[in-house]
């Protein structure tokens, strides 16, 4: 999963996930993250799964497909104009669970820095997974919206448990989720993409969208050196 191609960016998102914001990157940090990615490459075992379903109506607060209702006003922004209507999950697997919870024991600093490459590693197989679905709908003459994640805005944090219920996702991809809404293996994504036949745009990463600008986790904060 992890290339020559990739890694470069993989380390620049794992250093705004560490917090680092405008400020530089020392060589120890950088050392500690290019070992955290090892070690991770050694245990990761992505999966995904995803289904695609008719969007019978967007109306100003409210989703319909499939007799699934959902109420939320920014997914209804982010679906005006789509057909169709993708649910989506992906996992990393129990394993980097395994390795981020020992890591925890015997180096809290190293835990927390895994905990970041691992971030990067499921945003940047999210992206991959969802340019593959992208070229399936591309054959329909249909485009992606960018994804959007129960309990971001006001789309319902709940409406985890349905997504996963929907696409079987235990069975699958071995994706559970705890009474509280955690989900294990903790580093997996659920998510919602749009289907639409116009290009609307799906190359806005959600930092350019959030309205809080002073968020240190911001894209393109961050300087590295070396």
């Amino acid at each position: 999963m992890l290339t020559n191609r990739n890694h470069d960016r993989l380390k620049k998102e794992a250093v705004r996930y560490l917090g680092y914001g405008k400020n530089a990157v020392d060589e120890r940090i950088s050392a500690l993250i290019d070992r955290a990615f090892l070690e991770l490459e050694s245990v990761v075992n992505p999966k995904c799964i995803y289904r695609i379903f008719d969007l019978n109506s967007v109306e100003q607060n409210q989703i319909h497909f499939s007799q699934v209702t959902i109420k939320s006003t920014s997914l209804g922004r982010n679906l005006k104009g789509c057909e169709k209507i993708v649910l989506f999950g992906a996992t990393l697997g129990i394993g980097v669970d395994q390795l981020m919870a020992r890591k925890a024991i015997t180096d809290m600093a190293g835990a927390v820095i895994m905990q970041s490459c691992a971030a990067a590693l499921l945003e940047e197989y999210c992206d991959e997974c969802q340019e593959r679905i992208s070229e399936e709908v591309r054959k329909e003459g249909r485009f992606l919206r960018p994804r959007f994640s129960p309990g971001y805005g006001d789309f319902p944090i709940d409406f985890q448990g349905k997504l996963m219920q929907i696409l079987d996702c235990a069975k699958h991809i071995g994706l559970t989720m705890t009474e509280s809404y955690m989900m294990t293996p903790v580093k997996s994504v659920t998510a919602v993409i749009g289907v639409s036949a116009t290009d609307a745009g799906c190359r806005k990463v959600p930092c350019e969208e959030c309205v809080k600008k002073d968020c240190k986790y911001r894209r393109n904060r961050t300087v590295m050196k070396g």
